[in-house]
Parts: structure tokens; C-alpha cells; sequence
């Protein structure tokens, strides 16, 4: 089973998510472009691991207050475009102690740095180089963390929460 665990959006932020790649898709940009409900914030990223329950046992003893996350700008890593989180300390706090967790518990995850990020559009190309984009400013309060399951559809990749976690 594909697993990662992520923070859920809510509808405001997914709108102005979408609303930005629709003038990305204007502006002449192509790729693989992230459907609504796939728009999520990663905070680990553990892949293929058999035992959900234990991974849900270890996030549950993770503790955390709600707290307010904001989008910043937009970004690249090659090809993979994508919109930015503002810096906050909270949500850097829970990503160590979750991924400290992890760690303790022997559950593998992928070690990369944490980059907050949402996947806006994969394999992307444009003609014209990276369009000029609004600002974002959409912003939500963070009550609860997901561990989530990707699995691969005939369309693409469909993400199912599996369990959550409350503050």
C-alpha cells in the first residue's frame, strides 16, 4: 500500500488552487495538471508499507495544536510546478515530530528535506517560459492530519484518506 501522510485542504485554498491553473492552462502551459481532489499538502512521504494501523498508532501519538497555514507564490522542481505554504513554525514543528515518530517507530519515510508545497501541474511545459501569476492569499486552519493512500486508477492517481488525526 502507498502512503503518505498531509494536511487536507480546504475549499477556499482548493479554488484559488484551481483558479490558478486554469490561467497557467490560459497561458498556454501543458502537463499533467492535478485534479481538485488530489490537491493536498505532503508532510511525509512514506510509500509502499503494508500496515496502515501502525502507521495511524504512530501519528496519533503525535501532538499538535490547530494551527493556520497560508499559500506563498508558486515554484518549480524541473518539471513539477507548484504553488508555495508560507513559512510557519507550527507546521515545521508537527513535520519533525511526525517524521521523529516515524523514525522511532522503524516506519521508512522519505528523508528529503521539507519543502511545503502543493503539486500544481507534473511534466509541465510551456511555450512561453513560467507565466507571471497573481498572488495567492487563500489561508485555513489546520484541525486535523490525514494518512493517506494513492492508488494508480486508469486516469491517474486517486488518494484516499485512511485515517486522521484531531488536534
Amino acid at each position: 500500500m502507498r502512503l503518505f501522510i498531509a494536511i487536507k485542504l480546504n475549499e477556499e485554498i482548493k479554488q484559488e488552487l484551481i483558479e490558478a491553473q486554469n490561467r497557467m492552462y490560459e497561458s498556454g502551459v501543458s502537463g499533467k495538471f492535478s485534479p481538485e481532489e488530489n490537491l493536498h499538502l505532503t508532510l511525509a512521504f512514506i510509500g509502499e508499507y503494508p500496515d496502515p494501523e501502525a502507521v495511524m498508532d504512530v501519528i496519533s501519538t503525535v501532538p499538535f495544536t490547530p494551527f493556520d497555514i497560508a499559500l506563498d507564490g508558486f515554484g518549480t522542481f524541473t518539471d513539477t510546478w507548484w504553488a508555495g505554504v508560507k513559512e510557519n513554525p507550527a507546521l515545521q514543528a508537527v513535520v519533525r515530530r511526525i517524521r521523529r515518530a516515524l523514525s522511532e517507530a522503524g516506519i521508512p519515510f522519505d528523508k528529503k528535506p521539507f519543502r511545503p508545497h502543493i503539486t500544481l501541474v507534473r511534466r509541465a511545459k510551456a511555450q512561453l517560459g513560467v507565466p507571471e501569476m497573481e498572488a495567492l492569499s487563500a489561508c485555513m486552519r489546520v484541525m486535523y492530519i490525514s494518512l493517506m493512500r494513492s492508488d494508480r486508477g486508469k486516469n491517474g492517481m486517486i488518494y484516499t484518506e485512511v485515517g486522521r488525526v484531531e488536534s
